[in-house]
């Protein structure tokens, strides 16, 4: 494993090349993690694991504090592991004395007070998506992991209707399915399981609660995620629970499932991002219902359960090969629910591979 973090590192180094910098500060820590196998999940918000450097001299260095010490060892050289106490100002006076050039910063994942500081007697530039340009296609090893996130997620939708009763909150569903993940092979979850009931599923991210429970002829939403060897996973299917139908949730599924279908059929290689998006509000204008569709299509899943590329009206990047994407209509009625339906699909040389 350490190879292909040394060759994605490699990879990098070529684009500093192309953007005349001498190197790159990587602080997002998914991104980190991509080029490292260093630490995926920074503890909180206002907290980091570290950074790490790459140079065009070939010399990479890990930033971190000495609680990620023994870690780090056992992943990086320890003559390249630079120890802080101060964070910001210790790296600030490492980069000064030994880059001597204009410094990459990704900027949209650090805070402006730590770009303020770093900045002093630096030559800093912001260098956005350099590491996510590598990211957005996924190799084999990245692929096969998600493929087992996903049959995690196959397995959980499954079992979800032999556990539906009467009088079960959303909240009740949303911890079992926690525990279902962990003991069939997760090691977390992408994301907390979104249950939602009736009303409460016109609202695409809704918060589980325990006030909101089953009761016969309803329906329910759930979109779950499994982490699994540090991929990701997110689908989202809607039940019926009841032995009666309602004509109206019908109608709305089979709306749904055609829009789907049919921005399927047109993913390939070359295909803009955006166009996908059109052809699911194509088929939802036939039914006079495309204002009922609020958010996008879809998105890219990986090590982080979005990221690119964005199948959305904003995006007109061209779909390539070994991309993986998300592919989930939804409409929703704030008087009545919602519907999501909810693929991942891998882009092929010639076509697409529903996950």
């Amino acid at each position: 494993m350490q190879n292909c973090y040394t060759h994605r590192r490699e990879k990098i180094r070529q684009k500093l090349e192309k953007e005349n910098l001498q190197a790159l500060l990587v602080s997002y820590p998914t991104n980190r993690f991509y080029l490292s196998g260093f630490e995926l999940h920074d503890g909180q918000c206002n907290e980091s694991s570290g950074h790490i450097l790459i140079q065009q001299n070939g010399k990479d260095i890990l930033f971190t504090d000495s609680r990620f010490l023994e870690v780090a060892k056992t992943l990086w050289q320890e003559e390249n592991i630079f120890i802080y106490q101060n964070q910001v100002e210790d790296i600030r006076l490492y980069l000064k004395n030994n880059v001597q050039g204009k410094i990459g910063v990704e900027t949209t994942t650090i805070s402006h007070n730590f770009y303020e500081q770093l900045s002093q007697g630096l030559t800093l530039e912001p260098a956005e998506e350099l590491v996510e340009e590598l990211r957005i296609i996924k190799d084999e090893a990245e692929i096969q992991a998600i493929k087992e996130s996903v049959t995690i997620n196959h397995k959980i939708f499954q079992w979800l209707p032999s556990i539906f009763k009467e009088g079960m909150s959303e909240a009740d569903i949303a911890f079992k399915i926690e525990m279902f993940f962990r003991e069939n092979g997760a090691t977390e979850n992408s994301f907390p399981p979104i249950v939602a009931i009736n009303q409460n599923a016109a609202r695409p991210h809704h918060l589980p609660s325990q006030e909101t429970k089953l009761f016969e002829n309803c329906h329910i939403l759930i979109d779950v995620g499994a982490r699994f060897h540090n991929y990701c996973s997110d689908q989202t299917r809607t039940f019926w629970f009841g032995n009666k139908i309602d004509p109206k949730f019908q109608e709305m599924l089979d709306q749904v499932k055609e829009a789907q279908e049919e921005a399927i059929k047109i993913l390939a290689p070359d295909l803009p991002c955006n166009e996908a998006h059109l052809k699911a509000v194509e088929v939802f204008k036939k039914y006079g219902v495309e204002k009922a569709f609020s958010h996008s299509l879809g998105h890219g899943v990986g090590l982080d359960v979005h990221e690119e590329p964005r199948l959305s009206t904003r995006s007109k990047k061209k779909l390539e090969p070994n991309m993986i994407v998300t592919v989930e209509p939804g409409l929703y009625y704030a008087d009545y629910g919602g519907i999501r339906w909810e693929y991942m699909v891998r882009i092929t040389e010639n076509g697409y591979e529903i996950l």
